[in-house]
């Protein structure tokens, strides 16, 4: 069966760390939302004279952030089409809700829930003093709002979403990223994945 991967949780978790690391033995096509769109949005952003680094805001959540997730999905469905698997990075916060979301792209894609087989990776931090401390280290600047209102960013985002898709519970896994991510926790995620 083809492997369709998501791997969501909120931002300084490791989710691209942890999917790059899984994809060293999984073949896939890799779609991280940020590369994705990322220069689009800033060039958008600057022609309106807004923050081009800005990912929090209403003028971005309301303009932006589909187009971005949208383009990222046409991107899947495409790989899944032609036989790849794919890995999916973002937080699908939105999507995840959405009962019918995952239907449609299985469906766009011209497979059926038999040929592709969905799991999500929820990636999380036990210490969220560490998430901040990660969040800071990578230093980009898409990340000062969140920096700068940690404490309204901290209890806005739901660390642990809940995936409202019609998967089976053992295709979903709360990957905790603490310490250091060994190659024994990268095989019992391959082992997930591929299981």
């Amino acid at each position: 069966m083809q492997k369709l991967v998501f791997f969501v949780g909120v931002a300084g978790t490791g989710k691209t760390t942890v999917a790059e690391k899984i994809s060293e033995h999984i073949p896939c096509a890799f779609l991280d939302r940020d590369t994705v769109g990322g220069r689009f949005v800033e060039r958008f952003l600057e022609m309106k004279d807004l923050d081009p680094k800005d990912r929090d805001s209403q003028f971005y959540k309301e303009n932006l952030r589909d187009l971005e997730y949208d383009t990222t999905k046409d991107i899947c469905i495409e790989n899944l089409r032609v036989g790849q698997n794919v890995f999916m990075i973002s937080p699908f916060t939105t999507e995840l809700k959405n009962k019918d979301w995952i239907e449609k792209v299985i469906a766009d894609s011209g497979k059926t829930k038999e040929e592709v087989d969905v799991k999500v990776v929820v990636v999380t931090l036990e210490d969220i003093e560490q998430q901040r401390k990660r969040i800071a280290d990578r230093g980009t600047e898409r990340d000062t709002w969140k920096l700068e209102n940690w404490d309204s960013y901290e209890t806005r985002v739901d660390f642990v979403p809940t995936v409202n898709w019609d998967i089976p519970k053992e295709n979903i896994d709360i990957f905790d990223n603490s310490g250091d991510l060994t190659e024994e926790k990268v095989e019992k995620l391959v082992t997930f994945i591929l299981k």
